[in-house]
């Protein structure tokens, strides 16, 4: 197995490639080709600030590979943007669309820029920069950008609006992730987390537990998070901890999240609220007590069943891992497990469920919103449930048996599963 090159995404990224092309005899000709993306796009883009002088922002577009469909995949705003992580996410998506066999390719973009520092004009004039230097690139039927770090519905709108001026014609399909009056998907804003929710129900099935007796932590409390919490909580599941930027609380007898968020949004900090009598919403957490304060880094080291690490990436590191005491972890964040760490949790014998398939639920509702763009259609949120479970617990099961195929963990044989699905449509247009 190779070593990854912590410092580089896109070294890491084509580590993970080698592996599985390794594991699966991959084409050699093949490998050549996943090696770059298509296309790698960069721009100046001149925007005239408030005070009238011009800035020039740096982007950056990915288009890695189109062999499924149209690239797609999130434009980021963030100082830390590079050509190297670009590069490597637009990889990732491929792999994650391919994972869960969505007809998309894989793209990623990005501005260098601190959005916070710039006015709304400013930040709409930016946004608008972007696509007059990309829109021959993109498309409903070429490349269909959407939100990612700092980018907003907003953001999606002024640069689908637009496209449309430049192109001439409407094309409500060349962004996803836009407001649900202006042709965004219902359930949109809760993907994620239900994506993950899927892949809980088929891990606990394939583990043989109770659904009652299954333990769940969950490091963040966003919008992913939040959602997975609640879900997992009405289905029966017993949430015992969780946490936000400002630290976590735990209970052995179950907490309600719902009620643990209106404390939070009563008082500035999530509360507990637990399920069983031992606590109640008017007790005060403390740091010994039934219902007690924990940091983060003690979320991730609980023995639960399931451990959710749902917001930063590089929480579960070759520092901590040989703490963890979950059975098994499901990947709500993007790549919250370093390499040193996976290596690390597979002598353990914990089973990880990867980002690329466990979060795919967004990407995949990201999808229909183009399918339904593209067909004239609104599909109802039941529709877009129904569709979305079908995929996610078929590529769940695909993984699953690519696991036991190779004797490998489900992180590489995720990748293996999506690289192979990708170099058949590629022999396919040789």
């Amino acid at each position: 197995m190779d070593f990854f090159c912590m410092n580089n995404p896109f070294q890491n990224a084509m580590t993970q490639l080698n592996n599985a092309a390794a594991i699966m005899h991959l084409d050699t000709n093949i490998h050549e080709i996943l090696k770059q993306p298509e296309r790698l796009i960069t721009l100046a883009i001149p925007v005239t600030m408030d005070d009238g002088r011009i800035k020039v922002f740096t982007g950056y577009r990915s288009q890695f590979n189109n062999a499924l469909g149209p690239y797609k995949g999130g434009i980021r705003y963030h100082w830390d943007v590079s050509v190297d992580e670009v590069k490597a996410l637009s990889f990732w998506m491929m792999v994650k669309c391919a994972t869960v066999n969505i007809p998309m390719g894989g793209g990623k973009g990005g501005v260098i820029v601190n959005p916070k520092e710039l006015s709304e004009g400013e930040l709409e004039r930016l946004s608008r920069g972007y696509v007059r230097g990309l829109w021959r690139n993109i498309g409903s039927d070429k490349d269909v950008p959407a939100p990612d770090v700092y980018t907003t519905p907003q953001i999606m709108g002024w640069m689908r609006n637009e496209y449309e001026k430049l192109v001439g014609h409407a094309d409500p399909g060349v962004i996803t992730g836009k407001n649900i009056e202006d042709g965004g998907s219902e359930a949109r804003g809760y993907s994620t987390a239900q994506g993950g929710v899927y892949m809980v129900r088929e891990l606990t099935r394939k583990m043989g537990w109770n659904v009652a007796g299954t333990t769940v932590a969950i490091q963040g409390f966003g919008n992913a998070g939040s959602f997975m919490a609640k879900i997992l909580h009405a289905e029966g599941y017993k949430i015992v901890a969780v946490s936000d930027s400002k630290g976590g609380v735990y209970s052995e007898d179950g907490i309600d999240p719902d009620k643990a968020e209106k404390i939070k949004n009563d008082g500035g900090m999530l509360g507990c609220y637990c399920v069983g009598t031992v606590c109640n919403i008017d007790e005060q957490v403390s740091d010994d007590g039934p219902c007690r304060k924990i940091t983060n880094e003690q979320l991730l080291e609980l023995p639960v069943d399931i451990l959710v690490p749902a917001a930063l990436e590089n929480v579960i590191t070759q520092d901590n891992a040989s703490r963890i005491q979950a059975k098994s972890i499901v990947e709500l964040a993007n790549g919250p497990t370093t390499p040193e760490a996976d290596e690390v949790l597979k002598e353990k014998g914990v089973t990880v469920v990867p980002d690329v398939l466990a979060n795919a639920g967004g990407v995949t509702v990201s999808y229909f919103e183009w399918d339904q763009n593209v067909k004239g259609e609104h599909w109802t949120e039941q529709d877009v449930l129904t569709k979305l479970e079908k995929i996610m617990v078929d590529a769940f099961n695909e993984v699953w048996e690519t696991k036991e195929k190779y004797a490998i963990d489900m992180r590489t044989a995720a990748f293996v599963k999506a690289i192979e699905r990708v170099a058949d449509n590629m022999k396919e247009q040789m």
